[in-house]
């Protein structure tokens, strides 16, 4: 199973999202084609509800586990669903890759 498919499901199984965007951003980074390691999630799950910021961010993290090992970087939206409704579903867009020799270009 590829590194996002299990990123996918784990999501997916333990958070019971009403909405969720899992892209492979590594293309964007200075790494191998195929790396599967920068990825942006927008989820959107009740399980967030009463819940900071940071402890949503812990929760995804636990969910993910060992995976968490496998990954460079990982972007996170993470919202109620009402947070979710209040926004109309817009999300702000990952910062650009300033890593490896794209900092002195940018």
């Amino acid at each position: 199973m590829s590194r996002r498919n299990e990123i996918e499901a784990r999501l997916r199984q333990h958070l019971e999202p009403d909405h969720l965007e899992l892209e492979d951003e590594s293309h964007r980074h200075s790494v191998p084609p195929g790396s599967e390691s920068h990825f942006r999630a927008v989820v959107v799950s009740p399980a967030f509800a009463g819940k900071a910021l940071l402890a949503r961010h812990r929760l995804i993290h636990q969910t993910l586990g060992e995976v968490m090992q496998q990954i460079h970087a990982l972007t996170l939206h993470t919202y109620t669903p009402q947070e979710w409704a209040a926004r109309s579903g817009n999300t702000t867009e990952s910062p650009p890759c300033l890593g490896g020799g794209k900092a002195q270009s940018a």
